[in-house]
C-alpha cells in the first residue's frame, strides 16, 4: 500500500462478494468504487472452519479471510472480535458495519483509531431474539454510540434516535444504493414457470417482523389467479414460523428457496406484478430500494420508515393482514392507479437511491474522515 493512499478497513459484514444482505451488497459497491477512486480498501470475510486468516483480492479489494467454527450469532461475535483485532494493527480509518458487537469498539476507541459505526436498524427488536439476546444488542447499541468517532444512519428516524441517545454524536445519514433496472432479459422466469407481469414476489428473510405470515394469509384468502413467489428458506432450516407460513399458504403460492443470482434477482423482481414489502424493524431497508429500482409497484407494511423511503405517494401501505387482503383484491381488479404510484416511487428512487448517487455521498463522507483522523 501506498502510504499517500486514503485507506479504509470495513469490518463487519459477512464478507465480499455478496451472498447474505444489505451490508454486504453495499460493500459489493463501494469498496471497488473506492479502489477505483485511488483508495486502498481492505474487507473482512467471515469464513466456515478451523485454521489461520488468510488474504487474496477481489476487483482490486484486498480481502481478509477470518474462520470460525461457531454457529451464528456466537461466530459472528467472534468473527467481529478477531476482524478489529487485526484492523487496529493496519493502517486507515475503520468502518464498522452493525453495533451488534460495538463492545468491541471501545476496545478501538481506546486505541485511538478513527472509527466509523454504520448504525443498524433496532435490532433488539426482532422477535426472533431471546431476552438476553435482546439486551445483547441494546447494551451493544449503547456502547456504538460512546465508542464511535462518526455515527452512519441509514434514515431520518435512526438518525432521531441515535441524537436521542448521544445529542452531542456526530452523525451522517446515508442510505442504500441499488441499480435502475430496465429492458431485463425474462428468461430467468423459465426456470420457475412464470410470466412476466403475471406474478407477485416477496424477498425476505422469513422472520416474523418482516411480515411474511400476513402476507401469505391476505394472498391466500381467495383465489388470485397469479402465483405468488416468496424467495427464502423454507425447506432447509424449518422454524415453528416458516412451519405456520407453510401452513397458511394456497397452492398459488411459491417457494423456490433462496435465490442469489443477480440475473436471476433482477428478473424476478422487474417483470413482477406487485412486490410486498412486510418489513417493520428499522430504517432504509436494502430490498425496498431495489424493489423501486426494478420499477415495481410496491405495497408495504405502513410505518415510518416504509413511508419515508417509498414517499407516501411512492407506494400502497397496509396494516393488518384484513386491510392487505383488500388492497390485495383492489390491485387484481384493476381499479388501481397503478402507473402514478409507480412514477412517483421512481422518481424518488432517482432523486435519493441511485448507487452513483449513494457511493459519491459515501466517498465524500470518508474523505472527511480522513481529515478528521488526521490522515489526509
Amino acid at each position: 500500500m501506498n502510504k499517500d493512499e486514503p485507506s479504509i478497513l470495513i469490518t463487519g459484514s459477512r464478507g465480499i462478494p455478496a451472498r447474505h444482505g444489505g451490508f454486504e451488497t453495499l460493500v459489493q459497491n463501494l469498496a471497488p468504487y473506492l479502489v477505483n477512486r485511488g483508495w486502498a480498501v481492505t474487507v473482512y470475510c467471515q469464513e466456515s472452519g478451523r485454521g489461520a486468516m488468510w488474504e487474496d483480492t477481489w476487483r482490486g479489494v484486498r480481502l481478509v479471510h477470518v474462520p470460525s467454527v461457531l454457529k451464528n450469532p456466537y461466530g459472528s461475535i467472534l468473527f467481529d472480535m478477531l476482524s478489529l483485532l487485526h484492523a487496529v494493527r493496519r493502517t486507515g480509518i475503520i468502518l464498522t458495519l452493525g453495533y451488534n458487537t460495538a463492545v468491541f469498539n471501545v476496545f478501538v476507541r481506546m486505541l485511538r483509531r478513527f472509527n466509523v459505526i454504520h448504525m443498524d436498524g433496532i435490532e433488539w427488536k426482532r422477535a426472533k431474539w431471546n431476552g438476553l439476546l435482546r439486551l445483547w444488542f441494546r447494551f451493544n447499541e449503547r456502547m456504538a454510540v460512546t465508542a464511535g468517532n462518526v455515527l452512519i444512519a441509514d434514515h431520518p428516524e435512526i438518525s432521531a434516535r441515535l441524537s436521542g441517545l448521544n445529542s452531542g454524536r456526530d452523525i451522517a445519514d446515508l442510505f442504500y444504493g441499488a441499480d435502475f433496472l430496465h429492458d431485463v432479459d425474462a428468461s430467468p422466469l423459465l426456470r420457475f414457470s412464470l410470466e412476466a407481469g403475471r406474478y407477485c414476489l416477496v424477498i425476505a428473510r422469513p422472520e416474523p417482523e418482516n411480515s411474511i405470515l400476513e402476507i401469505v394469509r391476505a394472498y391466500s384468502a381467495r383465489p388470485r389467479g397469479a402465483p405468488l413467489v416468496v424467495l427464502g428458506d423454507y425447506s432447509e432450516n424449518r422454524t415453528p414460523y416458516t412451519e405456520e407460513v407453510l401452513e397458511f399458504a394456497s397452492d398459488e403460492v411459491m417457494f423456490p428457496g433462496p435465490v442469489y443470482e443477480k440475473p436471476v434477482l433482477d428478473a424476478l423482481r422487474y417483470h413482477c406484478r406487485c412486490y410486498f414489502h412486510g418489513h417493520t424493524v428499522g430504517g432504509t431497508n436494502p430490498s425496498l430500494v431495489e424493489a423501486m429500482g426494478a420499477s415495481n409497484f410496491i405495497i408495504a407494511n405502513d410505518n415510518r420508515f416504509n413511508r419515508w423511503v417509498t414517499g407516501s405517494d411512492g407506494a400502497l401501505f397496509f396494516s393488518a393482514v384484513h386491510d392487505l387482503e383488500g388492497k390485495i383484491t383492489l390491485l387484481f381488479s384493476d381499479r388501481l392507479n397503478e402507473s402514478a404510484m409507480k412514477q412517483a416511487c421512481i422518481d424518488r428512487f432517482r432523486e435519493n437511491f441511485t448507487w452513483e448517487i449513494v457511493l459519491s455521498q459515501y466517498e465524500e463522507f470518508l474523505s472527511r474522515c480522513l481529515g478528521k483522523a488526521g490522515m489526509d
